[in-house]
């Protein structure tokens, strides 16, 4: 239901996208959308380029007057650093950079110069990805869904202590860090962590968790592989550069654990289904169970470093080693919004397909009379019955 697209060159005049599937009547504002994009542009293990660019939308279609028409919204952010390159001359580039898009890139599409390559690559493209999924984050919060993302490690170091029990508290605690990390000892870690890295001339990994609070049971479906919404949040995040694993609850150390363990047993309290732990992280079956959903992706080290790497001059055909472009340290702070917008995408589009409606005011009343949180819910038959496809 939800589709979208984006176009754009890192070092290009612009990044374009546009979304559709978006239903009438719910306010979004510029402002809004650029307080998030913002916080990708954390200052914090990040290169040169966020020296030079300052995030903002421009909203051409499908919000008028703050509110959304129901068509597809369409949305451009200026690359300032074009400035700096529409009249440059540039160097071919050559040399594939292990751990990139370089190599492969250049084989796929048959170019004759890498740049044509890293320019689409780039995670500079993540840019528009989030401001288009923040559409879908603020429509969430006005349904009472709540998406809470933080960095949950960088490097060696791993988040310590985090009660997440209350959003609105850890949401303020992430506000002042520099990391996007709610804990302030575990803060002080990863900046230290950061600063060894770009010290040695070398980039670091992390983690992202994600938690969305608030979700009717049963979004997404076990029917088919491309309907679980696990599956689809897991795509979504995959697709991100840098990512290379997600995990969903505790799965990760699900292999670990005997299933008396790990699954999470469901009581009846005052007619109330509960469950005592998460361990699934608010998915069975590819289906929401009503509990959060809990998602961490799983970041390597930026691919440009400092220090070279061994690679192939593919001109000269000589062994040679890789030329420093302009990167990060570590990108894993800056990219907290991006996560949380793609799941904010993910999540919508499973609940549109639950509620149906065009506009805002048919999800609402629909979205309140979703079952699944009590007993009574239920009309279950107790009768035996025979299997038959032949009659």
């Amino acid at each position: 239901m939800i589709k979208y697209l984006t176009a754009g060159e890192s070092h290009g005049p612009e990044l374009s996208g546009i979304i559709e599937g978006i239903p009438a009547g719910f306010e979004i504002r510029k402002a809004e959308i650029d307080e998030i994009l913002a916080k990708r542009q954390l200052k914090i293990g990040a290169g040169g380029r966020m020296n030079v660019e300052q995030d903002q939308v421009s909203i051409t279609a499908g919000i008028v007057n703050n509110l959304t028409t129901g068509g597809p919204i369409a949305i451009t952010i200026k690359n300032r650093d074009w400035e700096n390159w529409k009249d440059k001359d540039i160097d071919p580039y050559l040399v594939p950079r292990p751990g990139h898009a370089d190599l492969a890139g250049t084989v796929k599409y048959n170019h004759s110069d890498i740049r044509h390559v890293l320019e689409r690559a780039s995670a500079r493209e993540t840019a528009m990805r989030t401001a288009l999924g923040s559409v879908c984050l603020l429509i969430l919060k006005d349904l009472n869904i709540d998406i809470f993302g933080y960095v949950a490690s960088i490097g060696s170091k791993t988040i310590k202590d985090i009660d997440l029990s209350d959003l609105v508290k850890l949401r303020d605690s992430k506000k002042s860090s520099p990391t996007m990390c709610p804990n302030s000892k575990s803060e002080i870690e990863f900046e230290n962590e950061i600063k060894i890295a770009r010290k040695k001339k070398d980039t670091l990994g992390g983690s992202i968790s994600v938690i969305v609070r608030g979700l009717p049971v049963g979004l997404g479906s076990y029917v088919q592989y491309n309907r679980k919404i696990d599956g689809r949040i897991a795509a979504a995040f995959m697709s991100v550069q840098s990512v290379k694993g997600v995990s969903i609850g505790n799965g990760i150390g699900a292999h670990k654990s005997f299933g008396t363990e790990f699954h999470d047993e469901i009581f009846l309290d005052n007619k109330e289904l509960l469950r005592n732990t998460n361990n699934s992280g608010g998915i069975e079956g590819g289906m929401t169970t009503g509990e959060d959903i809990v998602v961490s992706a799983y970041l390597k080290p930026i691919s440009t470093t400092l220090t070279p790497l061994k690679s192939v001059n593919l001109k000269t055909k000589e062994q040679v080693e890789t030329v420093y472009e302009r990167s990060d340290t570590c990108s894993v702070p800056r990219a907290v919004p991006i996560f949380e917008t793609l799941i904010a995408i993910e999540v919508l589009e499973c609940l549109l397909e639950k509620t149906g409606g065009d506009n805002k005011k048919e999800i609402i009343i629909r979205k309140e009379k979703l079952p699944g949180k009590f007993i009574d819910d239920f009309e279950m038959e107790n009768d035996k019955w025979t299997m038959r496809y032949d009659l």
